[in-house]
C-alpha cells in the first residue's frame, strides 16, 4: 500500500502509512520515553483550581441556531452547529481517556453537557482510533441520537462491533467526500498513527476533516505532526472561517506526530484560516508539559504571526463567522495557584 493512497479496506497484513515519514516506536524510543517520564519535574501537570466552565443548556443552543456556532466540550470533542444541523467531533464523555475506567488519564473538568442532553446529531466525525478520540462508552450511548458516523477507513469495524448499524457508518479514505444534506465532509491527510492495542498498529486510517456548509467552512485537524499536507489542504479547500487545530500532548520525542504550539499556528496559516481554536488541551494530562503551556505558547505565537486565536472557556459558544475576542482564562488559575503556594511557604 503506497503512502497517501489507500484502498477502501485494510487487509490484515497491511498497514497505513504517512506521506512524509515512517513513524516507528522501536524499543530504543520506548526506553527514551519511559526515561523522560521518570525524570520529568513539572510545576503544574494538572490545574490547581477548577477550570471555568459554561454549562450548555437547550436555551443556549436555541439562541444560537441561526448562526454557525461551535462549543468546546473538552479535549478534541467539539459540538458544531452548521446549516441548522449539529455535528460532533471525537466524542469522549468518559471520566478517563483509557481502555479501562479505573486507571489512566482523568479529565480536569466535567463535560459542559451530558450525553443525554445533546441535541439530535446529523453526524459524528471520528479522526482516528486512539482512546482519547474514540470512546466506546460514548459511541454506544450516542448511537440513538446520531444519523451518520463518518470515520477513516477501517475505524468502522469498531462501531459495528459496538452495535452501530452498518448503514449508519461511512468510511472514507483521504480526499474522499460525502454529502449529507447541505453539509459536505471530506477526509484529508494527517501525519499520525493508529492502534488500540499491541497488535493493531496502523491497521486503521487516521485523518483530518474538512466540513463545509452553506454558512461556513471549518477544518478539524484530529491529531497530527506538522507537515506539508496542511498547505495542500488549504490550497484545495481554503480559506476556512475557522480551524480547530491540535495544540497539546506534544514533546520532542514524538514531535513527528504531535505538533508543538508554534507549529499549530503555522498549520493554521498554511490552511488559510481566518480564526483558530487550539484543541486537544485542558482536559487530560497526556504529555510532559504543564497543563496550561499549550494555550500560553499558542497565544504568544499567534500574536507574533498576527493570527486571530480564540481560546473560549469550555462550553462557551463561538460564532464562527463573527467571533468575539476571548480572554486568556488560564492565567487567572496560574496566578491563583502561585498565590496559594506562596501563602503556604
Amino acid at each position: 500500500m503506497s503512502a497517501g493512497l489507500f484502498s477502501s479496506c485494510v487487509m490484515q497484513s497491511e498497514k497505513f502509512q504517512n506521506t512524509e515519514i515512517n513513524y516507528e516506536t522501536g524499543m530504543g524510543k520506548i526506553v527514551d520515553i519511559l526515561n523522560a517520564y521518570m525524570r520529568a519535574e513539572r510545576a503544574a501537570p494538572v490545574p490547581e483550581a477548577p477550570l471555568p466552565l459554561r454549562p450548555i443548556t437547550r436555551e443556549l443552543l436555541a439562541s444560537n441556531e441561526s448562526q454557525p456556532t461551535v462549543y468546546r466540550l473538552g479535549h478534541s470533542s467539539i459540538l458544531i452547529q452548521l446549516d441548522g444541523e449539529y455535528v460532533l467531533t471525537d466524542p469522549v464523555f468518559s471520566e478517563r481517556a483509557s481502555p479501562v475506567q479505573w486507571m489512566g488519564p482523568r479529565r480536569f473538568h466535567p463535560v459542559p453537557l451530558s450525553l443525554e442532553e445533546l441535541p439530535p446529531l446529523k453526524a459524528v466525525i471520528i479522526s482516528h482510533d486512539h482512546y482519547d478520540h474514540l470512546d466506546k462508552a460514548s459511541v454506544r450511548i450516542l448511537d440513538e441520537k446520531v444519523e451518520h458516523f463518518i470515520v477513516p477507513t477501517g475505524v468502522g469495524r469498531y462501531l459495528r462491533d459496538w452495535g452501530v448499524a452498518t448503514d449508519k457508518v461511512n468510511e472514507l479514505a483521504w480526499w474522499q467526500s460525502i454529502s449529507i444534506g447541505s453539509l459536505q465532509f471530506t477526509a484529508t491527510p494527517a501525519q499520525h498513527f493508529s492502534g488500540r492495542g499491541l497488535t493493531d498498529r496502523d491497521k486503521t486510517l487516521w485523518a483530518s476533516w474538512v466540513i463545509v456548509g452553506h454558512d461556513a467552512r471549518i477544518f478539524f485537524s484530529g491529531d497530527s505532526g506538522y507537515f506539508a499536507g496542511f498547505q495542500k489542504i488549504g490550497e484545495r479547500f481554503g480559506p476556512f472561517d475557522l480551524t480547530l487545530i491540535e495544540t497539546g500532548a506534544y514533546n520532542d520525542l514524538w514531535s513527528e506526530v504531535h505538533m508543538k504550539p508554534e507549529e499549530s499556528v503555522q498549520a493554521h496559516l498554511d490552511l488559510r484560516g481566518r480564526a483558530m481554536i487550539p484543541i486537544h488541551n485542558s482536559t487530560f494530562d497526556l504529555a510532559l508539559h504543564d497543563w496550561f503551556e499549550p494555550l500560553e505558547r499558542a497565544q504568544v505565537a499567534a500574536e507574533v504571526q498576527g493570527v486571530t486565536l480564540l481560546t473560549p472557556v469550555i462550553g462557551a459558544p463561538v460564532n464562527v463567522r463573527a467571533p468575539v475576542p476571548t480572554q486568556a482564562w488560564w492565567r487567572e488559575i496560574i496566578e491563583e495557584g502561585q498565590g496559594e503556594l506562596a501563602a503556604g511557604l
